[in-house]
C-alpha cells in the first residue's frame, strides 16, 4: 500500500503536561497542594509534586531534534515542539505527519500514575488522579473528537477506587487505562493477588482495555551501573515479555475472561518465540503445575487476549500471522525518541512491502479501533483520514527538524511539508 492511501491510528503516543492542567480543575481545598511547574536555577522547567523534583526527561520530547542532541537532560518547554505538550499544535503535527489517531500516555506522573499513588493524603492523591484524568478526556480528547483514544490513570492505592474510576471513565468513552508490567515492584500485590479483582471485573464490564506500557514498573532491565544506555533501551521490550507471561499464566486471565491487554511500544518480532515456548511449557509442565486452558492452547489464548503493538518492527511483520494478525497494532511513539514523526507513514510502507491491503488496514487501524472502541469515521469521511488527505489539509505546517541553541529552536535541516506532499502527490 502508498503511504498516502493509508490511515494511521497509533496506539502509543505522549504528551508533555501543559503547565495549566490542573488549574480549575481542583477542590478549593488541595488547590495549593496540586502539580506545579517551577523553574530551576539552570532554566529547566520541571514538576514538583509531595516533594518530588520531575523532570520532563529530553528523551520524552525529541520530536523534531537531530539526532545527535538526543539525551536524558531536563528541558524547559521552549525547547520542545509544541505539539508536545499544546493540543492543537498536536493535531497539526499529527496532520502533518498523517496520523488520523493517536492514544497518548502520560509524562510526569509515569506512565502508571505511581507518582500521585505515592502522596499520604489519599484524598489529595484521589482529587488529582481524576483532575488529570477529566483533562485527559474532556480537554486533551475532547478538543478534537474522533482524533485520539482516551486513557485515564489507574488508582493503585485502592482497587475498589480504580474500579469506581475504570467505570466512572467508561461513561464518558474511555476505554483504556494505563497500568503497570509489574504493580509488586512498585509495592502493591501482584498481578496473582485477589486484591485487583474489582479492577479487573470493572475493566471486564466496561470493555476497558488495560495498557502495559514498557518501563511502567519502575524498573528497567540493565545489566551493571556502568553499562552503555545502547544496552537498557535494547533490552527494554524484556520487560513486556517479562508481563506477558506474569499475565498470561495468572488466573486472571481464566476467571476474568472479557479482559483484555495491550503490550505497549513492546515490539512484536520476539512474539514467535513467546507463543512457541508458552505452548512448550503447557505441554511439558502443566499436569503438575496445575495450568488449565481447557480445549484451547496458550497461544490461542495470547492471540485474543493480547493486543501486541510496533513502532517499526520488519520482522514481525513478516511473521504476522504466527504473532496473530488481529492482535497486531501500530505505535507512532510521538514525540518519543523511537518515533520516525514526520515520516512514519513512508517507513511504515516500506516495512508492509508486499503485504496485502487488507492486512495492512488490520495493523495501521482496524484493529485499533476494534480492541480501543474508537470509531473516527462518525467525524470524518474515510476519505478525509487518509495519510494524504491528513497531509494537505495540515498545508505548509513546519515539520523542520531543528536544533536547540540558547533556548530557542534554530532551523538546520529538513524539508517543508509542501515538497513532502509533492513527492507523494497530494
Amino acid at each position: 500500500m502508498k503511504p498516502e492511501d493509508m490511515i494511521l491510528v497509533s496506539v502509543d503516543d505522549h504528551l508533555v503536561e501543559p503547565p495549566t492542567l490542573f488549574e480549575g480543575r481542583m477542590p478549593t481545598k488541595f488547590a495549593d497542594d496540586a502539580p506545579r511547574i517551577i523553574r530551576q536555577d539552570d532554566g529547566s522547567e520541571v514538576w514538583t509534586f509531595n516533594g518530588a523534583i520531575v523532570p520532563n526527561i529530553g528523551l520524552n520530547a525529541v520530536a523534531g531534534r537531530p539526532r545527535e542532541e538526543y539525551g536524558v537532560e531536563p528541558t524547559a518547554f521552549d525547547e520542545m515542539r509544541p505539539g508536545c505538550y499544546d493540543i492543537h499544535e498536536r493535531v497539526k503535527d499529527m496532520n502533518a505527519g498523517g496520523v488520523l489517531g493517536s492514544m497518548c500516555f502520560p509524562s510526569f506522573p509515569g506512565f502508571a500514575g505511581r507518582l500521585f499513588a505515592t502522596h499520604q493524603d489519599k484524598d489529595l492523591a484521589l482529587a488529582v488522579t481524576q483532575a488529570y484524568n477529566d483533562w485527559h478526556i474532556d480537554d486533551w480528547c475532547g478538543s478534537y473528537p474522533g482524533r485520539f483514544i482516551p486513557m485515564a490513570l489507574p488508582i493503585l492505592w485502592d482497587a475498589e477506587l480504580c474500579a469506581t474510576e475504570i467505570r466512572r471513565n467508561a461513561e464518558k468513552g474511555c476505554h483504556s487505562v494505563t497500568f503497570t508490567e509489574n504493580p509488586a515492584t512498585l509495592g502493591f500485590p501482584s498481578f496473582h493477588d485477589e486484591y485487583w479483582d474489582p479492577m479487573w471485573r470493572a475493566a471486564s464490564d466496561c470493555g476497558t482495555v488495560i495498557s502495559v506500557h514498557l518501563g511502567s514498573s519502575g524498573k528497567i532491565t540493565m545489566t551493571a551501573d556502568n553499562a552503555p544506555i545502547d544496552v537498557m533501551i535494547t533490552l527494554q521490550p524484556m520487560n513486556i515479555c517479562s508481563a506477558a507471561a506474569d499475565l498470561l499464566w495468572s488466573r486472571v486471565i481464566k476467571e476474568f475472561p472479557d479482559l483484555r491487554f495491550a503490550l505497549s511500544e513492546g515490539g512484536t518480532g520476539w512474539i514467535p518465540y513467546f507463543t512457541d515456548r508458552i505452548d512448550r511449557t503447557y505441554e511439558m509442565h502443566h499436569l503438575w503445575t496445575g495450568q488449565d486452558f481447557g480445549t484451547k492452547l496458550p497461544s490461542e489464548v495470547f492471540r485474543e487476549r493480547f493486543l501486541t503493538c510496533f513502532i517499526s518492527d520488519p520482522i514481525g511483520v513478516k511473521l504476522r500471522h504466527d504473532i496473530g494478525i488481529d492482535n497486531i497494532a501500530w505505535e507512532c511513539d510521538y514525540p518519543h525518541s523511537d518515533s520516525s514523526w514526520p515520516h512514519a507513514p513512508e517507513e511504515l510502507a516500506e516495512v508492509t512491502a508486499g503485504v496485502p491491503d487488507n492486512e495492512v488496514n488490520k495493523i495501521t487501524y482496524e484493529n485499533a479501533c476494534r480492541w480501543y472502541q474508537f470509531d473516527p469515521f462518525e467525524h470524518r469521511t474515510r476519505q478525509q483520514c487518509t495519510v494524504g488527505a491528513l497531509r494537505a489539509e495540515a498545508g505548509d505546517h513546519d515539520v523542520a527538524t531543528r536544533s536547540f541553541d540558547h533556548g530557542r529552536f534554530e532551523r538546520t535541516v529538513g524539508a517543508s511539508l509542501g515538497s513532502m506532499s509533492a513527492k507523494l502527490n497530494v
